[in-house]
């Protein structure tokens, strides 16, 4: 499949997607979203590949759905066609994902970059769901994910006054990981994305998808599927590689078995 508006590069172990839509500040359309989905497919059974950046331009990560493409639909348009289920293509990519942000990450675009794994933010980052101010609520997981990261007080102000959180803020409010200069911020997001390709693909995945069933389970549940998952560790090669060279004081070299 050719992508008209995305970009991927890829350079090691590490694949990077740029929504690439500048004269619509990468607002999110459906075509844009399918060809992201159709672009995770297929790093997924990349074996080369063990971490994947999500990135737009210094001037907007996403500014939002694309409310052309909505404004005139009806609510049986939107149920039959079920219009942002290819968003959640970036949910089910079982390797680990991580959101660059810069520039303005609104609506569908803050939606998109809380579904990766975690965001790594440049100074000039404004998030916000502003969907409020065009007579609907967001509806890519917003008051969802959202209250998980910030809670419930500073969600609701967001999603009720449709205000733009700044950089800073986001980190204080642990939506974002961590904040750098903009010109530096790719080069963070591929600094932590080798450090993570680097290390064993299973056990990566694994660690993935037990800290996300955290969402949906009791402590009690995660605790107990967090010793599953830990203990069958023990049947890989990459387990015994690991703690071979911590021992011989050397560094690790995984095979991904």
């Amino acid at each position: 499949m050719g992508y008209d508006m995305i970009e991927i590069t890829k350079e090691g172990a590490v694949a990077t997607i740029k929504l690439d839509r500048p004269k619509a500040l990468n607002a999110l359309c459906s075509q844009m979203m399918a060809e992201m989905a159709d672009a995770l497919s297929t790093i997924s059974i990349d074996d080369k590949i063990g971490c994947v950046i999500l990135c737009g331009s210094e001037k907007a990560f996403a500014a939002g759905a694309d409310i052309k493409e909505m404004a005139d639909l009806e609510y049986l348009n939107i149920y039959k066609s079920d219009i942002f289920s290819n968003h959640e293509a970036i949910v089910r990519f079982r390797k680990p994902i991580i959101a660059a942000v810069s520039g303005y990450a609104l609506g569908g675009g803050c939606e998109i970059a809380m579904m990766c794994d975690f965001i790594i933010a440049a100074d000039n980052a404004k998030f916000g769901q502003p969907e409020i101010n065009l007579g609907v609520m967001p509806g890519i997981g917003g008051t969802q994910r959202l209250i998980r990261a910030v809670g419930k007080s500073k969600a609701m102000d967001m999603c009720l006054t449709g205000r733009m959180m700044n950089a800073m803020e986001a980190l204080s409010s642990n939506l974002v990981s961590r904040v750098v200069p903009l010109d530096k911020l790719m080069e963070e997001a591929h600094a932590a994305a080798l450090k993570i390709a680097g290390q064993s693909q299973p056990i990566s995945m694994m660690t993935k998808e037990t800290i996300n069933a955290s969402f949906e389970l009791t402590l009690s549940q995660g605790v107990r599927l967090e010793r599953q998952v830990f203990q069958s560790m023990f049947t890989t090669e990459d387990q015994k590689e690991g703690m071979a060279a911590f021992t011989e004081k050397r560094k690790p070299h995984f095979k991904n078995k």
